[in-house]
């Protein structure tokens, strides 16, 4: 009896135009296909939206904002370059210069015409 099983399975499996193999492709594929999705939406978008988030904050950066680097370093931008950031920190002013990438955090909250809403 169980040989029949097999042999039934096996000639479903053998030939391309039954309609087990397009059951046993879609039940392969299908997890697959949701996995990616759910990869998409939990790591992948998240992610992208952050990157955009940070770009946006380290092309915004204006002299006197008081930033924290990637190391930890608290200041306020004195001068800004292309690619660098000279920040100064301490009541001592020393004066570093960092890339602009090293920066992970503007402080200084900027005043956006845009995004100012009065409430009556």
């Amino acid at each position: 009896m169980d040989f029949e099983i097999l042999k039934l399975m096996a000639a479903t499996t053998a030939d391309p135009n039954s309609q087990g193999s397009w059951m046993s492709m879609l039940i392969t594929t299908v997890p697959l296909l949701l996995l990616i999705v759910v990869f998409y939406f939990i790591l992948i978008r998240p992610e992208k939206k952050r990157a955009k988030k940070e770009k946006e904050m380290r092309e915004n950066l204006q002299v006197a904002d008081e930033v924290v680097t990637i190391g930890g370093i608290i200041g306020r931008v004195l001068s800004i370059q292309e690619e660098t950031v000279v920040v100064e920190t301490g009541s001592d002013r020393n004066r570093i210069r960092v890339l602009k990438t090293a920066i992970a955090e503007n402080r200084t909250a900027h005043d956006d015409v845009e995004t100012v809403t009065i409430k009556k």
